[in-house]
């Protein structure tokens, strides 16, 4: 897979304002990528590659501090809740 393909993810859908309270655990991290690769017509990438990908970022999967934004947190926070529509 592309770099591009990670970088547009991390870009489009991460927030990586260091002021959060807690960050996003793995699941979370993992949902919102899949969540993305959907609205884009991508093909999701398995865990560790995502996780290599943010590491670029100094981002580690479970122990950061970044947020959502964008289309793909919306369709994650939808998806994760089904009974909140």
């Amino acid at each position: 897979m592309s770099r591009q393909h990670f970088e547009a993810f991390v870009s489009q859908a991460i927030d990586e304002e260091k002021d959060k309270d807690t960050g996003l655990g793995t699941d979370q991290l993992y949902g919102l990528y899949t969540s993305w690769c959907l609205l884009n017509n991508e093909e999701p990438q398995p865990p560790a590659m995502l996780w290599e990908a943010l590491k670029a970022h100094n981002i580690t999967p479970g122990n950061n501090h970044v947020g959502m934004k964008g289309p793909a947190a919306a369709d994650y926070i939808i998806s994760s809740a089904p009974n909140l529509v």
